[in-house]
């Protein structure tokens, strides 16, 4: 999970960062921060935040001037960032929710209020990103087969990997080569693939399943353990870096598909 920090005060800043790095649920998160509503802006315009803990009270726009701008700007069916508000001014917990807001903490945080704002949290987020992935699925893929231009979409697509100067592009019953880098695909349809190695994405609904390696590889490809890549007889090895990616991932649709049954 991608989390922003915005609040104008810097030691404001660093205390909550210092607490999210302590919690052993935000191990493999990743944290930015922003001190004013135009530098937030523009992280989130990126489009990978997924979390914002968010100050109310800021010189010139504050944080409920942040979360209806987010609301302006979002496209038609787009998931807005999960938005926490912090502050010291809970006189404006109503204003709060009425902008959005999935929780409320005030100063100072406690430890054991912010865990249980990730929580709430987590799960949200992790249905945003199927949502995402839905919609991302109507995309196309233009390959060049035998002469013929053909339109693959990105749905039928189970992974992408590096094969020299070209990516292969991997579906239930066919493999293309096209020329784009293993990088773009990447940022064009992060919300649908996972990254595995350095060489490799797969689709995130085509893990079946992870499982040990029968033999380690001293690769930074290989490691212990492997994916199995769904309606194919294949599997695409885990880099050690990518590996606690791939399990909080994991635990996170878990946790996602737990509260849609609830």
């Amino acid at each position: 999970m991608n989390i922003l920090i915005v609040d104008d005060e810097p030691l404001a800043r660093s205390r909550l960062r210092r607490m999210l790095e302590a919690l052993p649920q935000c191990a493999v998160d990743r944290i930015e921060d922003a001190g004013d509503v135009d530098a937030a802006l523009d992280t989130v315009s990126r489009g990978s935040t997924h979390l914002i803990l968010l100050d109310i009270r800021m010189p010139g726009r504050d944080g409920l001037d942040l979360a209806a701008e987010l609301q302006r700007r979002r496209p038609p069916g787009a998931a807005l960032p999960v938005v926490v508000f912090v502050t010291a001014h809970d006189e404006h917990a109503l204003q709060a929710f009425e902008h959005g807001a999935t929780d409320y903490l005030t100063k100072p945080v406690q430890r054991e209020r912010l865990q249980q704002a990730l929580q709430r949290v987590r799960p949200l987020v992790a249905m945003a990103s199927v949502s995402r992935r839905n919609d991302d699925a109507d995309a196309v893929l233009l390959v060049h087969a035998r002469g013929e231009l053909l339109r693959v979409p990105v749905g039928e697509v189970l992974y992408f990997r590096a094969d020299n100067k070209y990516t292969a592009v991997r579906t239930a019953s066919q493999l293309h080569l096209i020329d784009t880098p293993l990088g773009e695909l990447e940022q064009r349809h992060r919300t649908r693939f996972i990254r595995l190695h350095r060489g490799a994405l797969v689709a995130r609904d085509a893990i079946a399943a992870v499982l040990r390696a029968p033999d380690r590889a001293d690769t930074d490809e290989g490691g212990d353990w492997l994916v199995r890549v769904r309606g194919i007889p294949e599997t695409l090895p885990v880099s050690r870096r990518q590996l606690p990616l791939l399990r909080e991932w994991l635990r996170n649709q878990s946790a996602g598909d737990a509260s849609a049954h609830e």
